[in-house]
């Protein structure tokens, strides 16, 4: 028979239970001081459009004498979508087309422009009719930074050389004299030159060591030919987990030779059986998930090679190539590389740019992709038709981190466990803009379970919190030109904020950003 004591220790004992299992059921979030913290550069927003499939013809370049709205040929609502992305930087031309690309045939009147076979891509006929006036004078359009990657591979050293003055000598010469024949006076003034692309690859197939004594010979002859230093070279970087690669690098190129080093990673199943792009199981999204996640350990280790050789952080990395790889959609044309692209790519996405940001004191510059209708690609074609992808809706909600300082969090995240493997369920990072602004990052990859927050928030003085949340019923749900709102941002409320915590529950495969003033 009990006695009140005994009841009343039977209720303190349920209290007490109760709510450590409670505070269990919730990830603890620390916001940390940022005083020395390193600004996300917003060049690790950046993008990629190489000569693949529709990624230029039919979706940049329809040229101007197209019924679709365009630009001296580049379709209106396109540039209007990467406005409103505020992209930092576009890569072009290449990727493995880079490096069988000669400029000069993509210059002067169109109809004197000679033709080429795309080798890597489809073997299809490349007529040269966008070439280096219509992809720079786009970017001047977009606001953004162009990326040229320069020809390694077959070309010559006379031959970037000639390209980096053709683009940025605003003085008499040869290449400056022949920009002026063609239509364009001043100098675009590009900073940002790729030398090479994959030359462990597509790029050449070199060693490690010979292709760092071909960069050496490459970097001393491009400069902006008027001295003023603006010229950032970038290598042509490691595939993967390939460290001897970075190692070698390093070692072998003085630093001042050196601008960034770049990184590719692609989240792929299996290269021989990559899988669906919409009708793909959990284990399949798990196991992509797994890829993408590995970008933590590779941008880690890689940083600390270069830590090793360039201790002040002068040197970027640069992931110039990133993002989901699966098969191409039913009959297609298996050398375009177009793709679906579901809440799948949006959880990689949103986990991607966590990393970069809170990597930002070594990661300065990356690329998804790639833009159009090619990969993990933000925006989508069909003839005068055009959608955004859930990934355009995750570049565009974490545009707010472009150029904010980072501020460091630390937690301990909850486990997403399929067939007795695991992952880390949550992905976070944060950031302070030039105006006081906080935002916080929220991804949850687990495909099944909710998982609540709790943020300790006293040292930000907030006084009031906004939300967005991207989700949907299915991973799998996509939009398509028969739906293309079907995955849009929401105003997401569902969130507490009492005496300086922050609480909110995040629905399985979201990504949520919270504004905080």
């Amino acid at each position: 028979m009990f006695n009140v004591k005994s009841l009343i220790c039977i209720i303190i004992f349920y209290v007490v239970t109760h709510h450590v299992n409670s505070q269990n059921n919730k990830t603890l979030i620390s916001i940390n001081k940022s005083e020395n913290a390193p600004v996300i550069s917003k060049h690790i927003y950046g993008h990629f459009a190489e000569h693949l499939g529709r990624c230029i013809y039919e979706g940049f370049f329809v040229g101007d004498t197209s019924k679709i709205p365009n630009i001296n040929g580049v379709r209106k609502d396109i540039i209007e979508a990467l406005r409103e992305l505020k992209i930092p930087n576009l890569r072009w031309p290449g990727g493995c087309f880079a490096d069988t690309y000669h400029w000069k045939d993509g210059i002067g009147p169109r109809e004197n422009r000679p033709t080429i076979v795309n080798k890597w891509w489809g073997g299809v006929t490349e007529d040269n009719s966008f070439g280096t006036h219509d992809f720079l004078n786009m970017c001047e359009i977009l606001e953004t930074e162009p990326y040229l990657s320069g020809n390694v591979g077959s070309g010559t050293v006379q031959e970037l050389a000639d390209w980096v003055q053709y683009t940025n000598f605003g003085g008499k010469s040869p290449m400056s004299d022949l920009r002026k024949a063609n239509g364009r006076e001043e100098p675009w003034k590009v900073t940002y030159w790729g030398i090479g692309n994959e030359a462990w690859g597509c790029g050449g197939n070199m060693t490690a060591d010979y292709y760092a004594n071909e960069y050496r010979k490459y970097a001393t002859f491009i400069s902006d030919w008027e001295n003023t230093g603006d010229i950032k070279r970038i290598a042509s970087g490691a595939n993967s987990n390939d460290y001897k690669w970075t190692e070698t690098l390093m070692k072998n190129i003085p630093g001042r030779m050196l601008g960034g080093l770049a990184l590719h990673h692609y989240s792929v199943i299996d290269w021989e059986k990559k899988g669906d792009a919409v009708s793909f199981t959990e284990k399949q999204y798990f196991q992509t998930m797994t890829e993408a996640l590995k970008m933590e350990e590779l941008v880690t280790k890689h940083a600390a090679i270069m830590d090793t050789y360039d201790p002040n952080k002068k040197i970027d990395l640069v992931v110039d190539e990133w993002g989901g790889w699966y098969e191409v959609e039913k009959g297609t044309n298996p050398g375009f590389l177009y793709q679906q692209n579901t809440m799948r790519d949006a959880v990689l996405a949103g986990t991607t740019l966590n990393i970069f940001n809170n990597h930002a004191d070594r990661v300065r510059m990356a690329n998804l992709a790639q833009c159009v209708n090619v990969l993990q690609a933000v925006i989508l074609t069909d003839k005068a038709k055009m959608i955004l992808t859930p990934t355009y809706h995750i570049m565009k909600m974490y545009n707010v981190h472009q150029d904010a300082q980072l501020l460091p969090i630390s937690f301990t995240s909850p486990l997403y466990t399929l067939n007795n493997e695991t992952l880390p369920a949550l992905s976070v990072s944060a950031s302070k803009d030039k105006q006081g602004v906080k935002h916080i990052s929220f991804v949850n990859i687990d495909a099944n379970k909710e998982h609540t927050i709790k943020m300790d928030c006293s040292i930000l003085n907030i006084k009031k919190i906004s939300g967005t949340i991207l989700t949907s019923k299915h991973i799998q749900d996509h939009n398509s030109f028969d739906e293309p709102n079907k995955i849009e941002p929401k105003i997401f409320n569902t969130f507490t904020f009492k005496k300086d915590e922050l609480e909110l529950t995040i629905p399985p495969f979201s990504v949520v950003v919270i504004e905080a003033k």
